[in-house]
């Protein structure tokens, strides 16, 4: 009877040590073997996460939110010292708040140099020397243009200087073949401030001088030349008056309707949507522009998306994978042929355009390579007051409220305040 009573103790603990290893494979992974993700939109593919799981062993747990809520969940997790995920979204207008409160882990000396080499919009992610984000998300201004309009008012090809814009857009009203030629968002909104920081650029200006002060006052520069524009659009009837309650889904939608033939200030995103028959009625007729410029020598900037680790992160080192691995030629590459994501590796995009897979291929190339940093030295913490002064005082101009010269008061009294606050 004991031996009995023995053998089934020692079946017994042997039955307990298997299921004991079966349920430590069946729990989810440790702290070591796990990443967390927090992320806009639909956030990367399943194909994406398993071939990463695959290739490291580490388990990512994914969470995805709308963009508003995004950042309130984000700012909420920070302020009280706590990490919203191991690796989080990083607008580039976020850099300057979330580095002067020292959020975010630095990555210096932690990405791979080869991506390091071909990611050309890193700097923007810079704040006080240090890189604190990963630029995965390619996102700079450039123009769009309806062709089929063009070909209709005589005209052959895109424009490239601001005349020749002025020009293009007077020939298409006259001809009737769009009612207001000119796209532009003008409501109280960030899509309107910057959409005046483009046109500031394409009057081959800057927003501010090496000093800091606002170089946006004086009637011989780009930004008070910009205004001037906006005026002299809406005066002639080149965009629309209700522009003025117009953000960027509302200058799209007209566009895609064939309202309009120039949306000035774009992304290279939109395209694909723009020619999607389902979508659109102008499908098959657009196409992505270099934005013009008065020298003819096209200048943009970049408003891309970056991934950040933040500095209560408890899987810093998985987290560095991560990002190393999203950095990668094909993954962007497959990223953008699996969800439209623009890859912001330089031999990415160009490797595509080879292929004939990216759409206006020739000239996203083209604008990447003048893509500069709207602030040298890093997004500004006091960037987002700015931002709003800079768009109330546009959106005056655009309904009539406000001179051109009072607008470009107002915006570098806004600069001070928002730099005083």
């Amino acid at each position: 009877m004991k031996k009995n009573i023995l053998g089934t103790h020692r079946r017994a603990l042997c039955s307990a040590a298997i299921a004991l290893s079966v349920a430590l494979f069946s729990l989810p992974a440790d702290a070591a073997d796990k990443l967390t993700l927090l992320l806009p939109g639909k956030g990367y593919t399943p194909d994406i996460l398993k071939s990463f799981e695959q290739e490291t062993g580490i388990q990512v747990e994914q969470q995805t939110l709308a963009w508003d809520q995004l950042h309130t969940r984000i700012i909420t997790a920070l302020v009280a010292n706590t990490s919203p995920a191991d690796v989080i979204e990083l607008d580039w207008s976020w850099v300057g708040q979330f580095g002067a409160a020292g959020w975010l882990e630095p990555l210096d000396g932690k990405l791979e140099q080869t991506a390091i080499d071909q990611v050309s919009v890193l700097p923007i992610f810079k704040f006080g020397g240090k890189v604190v984000g990963a630029p995965y998300n390619n996102d700079f201004k450039m123009m769009v243009v309806n062709a089929d309009h063009l070909k209709k008012a005589g005209i052959d090809k895109a424009p490239r200087t601001m005349d020749e814009l002025l020009a293009a857009g007077r020939a298409i009203k006259e001809k009737g073949v769009a009612k207001y030629p000119f796209g532009l968002p003008l409501s109280v909104g960030e899509a309107t401030s910057t959409a005046w920081y483009l046109l500031a650029m394409m009057y081959g200006g800057t927003l501010f001088d090496d000093k800091g002060e606002p170089a946006f006052t004086d009637p011989s520069s780009g930004g008070y030349k910009a205004l001037a524009f906006i005026k002299q659009a809406i005066d002639e009837g080149l965009i629309d008056p209700a522009s003025t309650a117009y953000g960027n889904p509302e200058v799209r939608e007209a566009f895609k309707a064939g309202d309009i033939s120039f949306i000035l200030s774009d992304g290279p995103g939109p395209l694909a949507t723009y020619n999607d028959k389902e979508k659109s009625r102008v499908a098959g007729n657009i196409v992505g522009a270099v934005v013009p410029n008065v020298s003819g020598q096209t200048v943009t900037y970049g408003l891309p998306e970056a991934l950040a680790i933040p500095a209560k992160s408890q899987n810093k080192d998985n987290a560095i994978k991560f990002i190393n691995y999203i950095l990668k030629q094909d993954v962007q590459e497959l990223y953008y042929q699996q969800e439209g994501n623009l890859p912001t590796r330089q031999d990415a995009l160009s490797a595509l355009n080879k292929q004939g897979k990216l759409e206006s291929g020739d000239a996203i190339v083209e604008q990447v390579a003048s893509v500069k940093p709207l602030f040298a030295e890093g997004t500004p913490a006091w960037y987002p007051p700015f931002s709003s002064a800079a768009a109330s005082a546009v959106n005056a101009v655009a309904t009539g409220q406000s001179t051109v010269e009072a607008a470009a008061a107002a915006i570098a009294a806004g600069a001070k305040s928002a730099k005083d606050e």
